[in-house]
């Protein structure tokens, strides 16, 4: 039970190797941090969201330079001359840091307006040449961490629009990165990692490099410094750590290192002298409770501050970060170095943090009656107390889990009050993804449990991946049981990780058992092929339920696009659609073709894709990928268990990068499936027994599985 408490629940020791040159020691160090302060200052700072009188509300404060009608290069400059942060004072932001109970900071080393913080010897709009402060910030804030014991972190932008070789400015933040561009980020990050002591992390931004750029990046990075940690914005999956988008927090299971940037306002990040703040204490419990569910759920907090231009640190935001400080010095246990909630269900009085022998409930509202009920937890209590408070906890066990009892006279009129919990000998939990072993199961897609990456080109080409997939059966009986693999032309040839019990074993997906399908693909009717589009979209998502789609009328809403029917689309035939569309535009086309079954049965289909595809049946999700490598085209084979009656096969098709989007629907393939018998194995009734997938050395961690059809059985 401890080790299946390990894998499933939080200790993620299976996680592939994404940070394979970081030491183990300097990433724990850097998982452990929890809570860290981002710093956007530069130019940007010294204008505040002003430009010539006007309160410049398109866009991001810090990206005013791209914003703001008539401020080019050399009026930017001028603003650069102007630009005297006297108020600057590493030595107080690096003890506001240490006082609100950060552990790091990470600052703005280059925004995408050019201007270097540093000493450049690549350019002269740095804050030694265009400025008349003359003091090099990364250096002396650098120093200051040190001196207060807290990691130095950089950001870095990967566009640049002050670099002539790198216009014109695009409104995309997604340009890619020329040759002599490359060059001058590699140069400029040689002297990042080389004249400032140890980074602690490289948190790259925007732009869209090629995959041999990113890995070109990532070794210079590993090189000059091996354990520095990447952000997963560097692109190309080339991260070690992945980045959520700006504020956002993860309602699901990560399974590598990861990070959620937050600002005060999501209206900016660097300095904006007219926005509106509104009540401290709120903003207090809003960040608060950020910072707890992020460190509930595994990953780090990172918060940011916009300093205004002449160094200072706005009053609200100084203030509030001081408040958190003071929580954290009562309930510092509570957060850093912890591990994840155990447990996989939500609780309506809060969020939990745990270690080996504790856990920690942090209390964001009362508890119905006063009283919380763990579900499922076993373990002796050796110690109940609310942390840094008198208030006694009384704890029972019970048939559903262990009960905990508040005090009527707790005090929760405040910040989050938190109960730390103590065991002797540790604690268990019921694993997640319970699974009867019975006739007939069949673990496969659609009841795993997922881990998550995100798959990431560039910044806008960013999706949630599925990197692993688990199960905790239930054995309904002991004895003997023998595993079967059931895949098809789509997995064959890969190898994946295969957890059994106390064994994870590499299986490669070939040489299996061929059977014919039970199907009869010339009883199929199939209808014209409809398409809408193009809209605007990412590579994941939709725009509206797949559901029962109602072809003679708009979609996603009355106000929609509507659906075009094209009989001359024959399936088998490949075709493309004219993907015309503005430079960095993102769009997607659906294709929807109705599939009439005299019964159920399962049938294998091509499909054709370009950039990227998902691929639905009456609404379900069957697949998604992407193309990280650029091909021309990419052809899938999936698996319809079509339902007798009318069938809705709808694909989404996602294109960025191709002038026209490559299709084919192509019923005229193989009906096979390969069955691979695996070595008998035994379980014991009563315990859990867990199962896992997951690709076998793929070519990064945050790579989508694409397994669509497997399938593990036992008899």
């Amino acid at each position: 039970m401890k080790r299946l408490f390990c894998i499933i629940t939080g200790c993620l020791g299976w996680i592939h190797s994404a940070t394979a040159q970081i030491e183990p020691t300097a990433l724990q160090q850097w998982r452990d941090r929890k809570y860290s302060m981002f710093i956007h200052f530069g130019v940007y700072s010294k204008l505040g969201g002003v430009w010539e009188n006007k309160q410049i509300s398109r866009g991001l404060s810090e990206q005013i330079r791209a914003h703001a009608a008539g401020l080019y290069n050399d009026t930017y400059e001028n603003v650069a001359q102007e630009f005297n942060p006297a108020q600057w004072n590493p030595d107080s932001i690096a003890t506001l840091a240490k006082r609100a109970g950060m552990k790091s900071v990470v600052i703005t080393s280059k925004h995408h307006d050019g201007f270097a913080l540093w000493d450049c010897a690549y350019t002269t709009f740095d804050i030694m040449d265009a400025t008349p402060y003359k003091h090099d910030i990364l250096k002396e804030l650098s120093e200051a961490c040190r001196r207060q014991g807290i990691a130095f972190g950089l950001y870095f932008s990967l566009i640049d629009w002050h670099f002539p070789p790198a216009m014109p400015i695009s409104g995309s933040n997604s340009d890619s990165i020329p040759p002599a561009h490359h060059t001058y980020n590699m140069q400029q990050i040689t002297e990042l990692l080389t004249k400032y002591g140890p980074v602690s992390e490289l948190w790259f931004d925007m732009g869209q490099m090629t995959r041999p750029q990113s890995e070109e990046m990532r070794a210079l990075v590993h090189k000059l410094q091996p354990n520095c940690m990447i952000g997963s914005r560097i692109g190309n999956n080339q991260g070690d750590f992945t980045v959520m988008g700006d504020n956002q927090e993860p309602d699901y299971i990560i399974g590598v290192p990861w990070q959620s940037p937050a600002s005060f306002f999501h209206e900016t990040w660097g300095y904006r002298s007219w926005q509106e703040r509104g009540d401290i204490n709120a903003k207090i419990r809003e960040k608060l409770t950020s910072l707890v569910r992020v460190a509930s759920r595994g990953g780090n907090f990172l918060l940011n501050i916009g300093p205004k231009g002449d160094g200072t640190v706005v009053d609200f935001e100084r203030d509030a970060l001081l408040a958190i400080g003071q929580w954290l010095n009562t309930n510092s246990e509570a957060i850093y170095g912890t591990q994840p909630d155990p447990f996989h269900v939500p609780f309506d009085w809060g969020s939990i943090t745990s270690r080996k022998n504790k856990l920690y409930l942090h209390l964001m509202d009362r508890p119905a009656n006063n009283t919380i009920v763990l579900p499922g937890l076993k373990g002796k209590v050796s110690a109940a107390r609310v942390i840094g408070g008198p208030a006694k906890v009384k704890t029972s066990e019970g048939k559903d889990g262990l009960h905990i009892q508040l005090p009527e006279t707790l005090d929760m009129s405040g910040l989050f009050q938190v109960v730390e919990l103590t065991f002797t000998n540790g604690y268990t939990v019921p694993p997640a993804n319970i699974r009867p072993l019975t006739a007939g199961l069949a673990l496969d897609n659609s009841n795993a449990f997922p881990y998550f990456s995100n798959a990431t080109i560039d910044y806008n080409t960013s999706f949630t991946s599925t990197i692993r997939n688990a199960w905790a059966l239930e054995p309904q009986r002991s004895g003997s049981f023998r595993p079967t693999l059931t895949y098809t032309e789509e997995e064959k040839g890969r190898t994946i990780d295969l957890e059994l019990g106390t064994k994870t074993t590499p299986v490669l997906l070939d040489g299996g058992k061929a059977e014919q399908l039970n199907n009869d693909i010339a009883s199929l009717q199939t209808g014209p092929i409809h398409i809408l589009g193009p809209l605007y979209s990412g590579p994941g998502g939709t725009h509206g339920s797949l559901a029962q789609v109602d072809l003679s009328k708009p979609w996603p809403r009355q106000d929609g696009k509507s659906w075009v029917a094209h009989p001359e689309w024959k399936n088998g035939t490949q075709y493309a659609i004219d993907a015309k569309r503005p430079a960095g535009a993102m769009t997607a086309h659906y294709l929807l073709q109705e599939i009439t079954a005299p019964a159920a049965q399962n049938v294998l289909v091509k499909l054709t894709s370009g950039d990227g595809i998902i691929v639905f049946l009456n609404g379900r999700q069957l697949l998604i990928q992407n193309n990280p490598f650029r091909k021309d085209k990419l052809d899938h084979y999936v698996l319809l268990p079509l339902q007798a009656g009318k069938n809705q096969l709808t694909v989404k098709l996602f294109n960025y990068f191709l002038n026209a989007v490559p299709f084919n629907i192509d019923f005229n393939v193989p009906q096979a499936i390969y069955h691979l018998e695996l070595p008998e194995i035994r379980m014991q009734k009563g315990t859990y027994f867990p199962v896992s997938w997951q690709l076998h050395n793929p070519s990064t961690p945050h790579d989508e599985m694409g397994l669509p059809n497997l399938k593990l059985t036992f008899e």
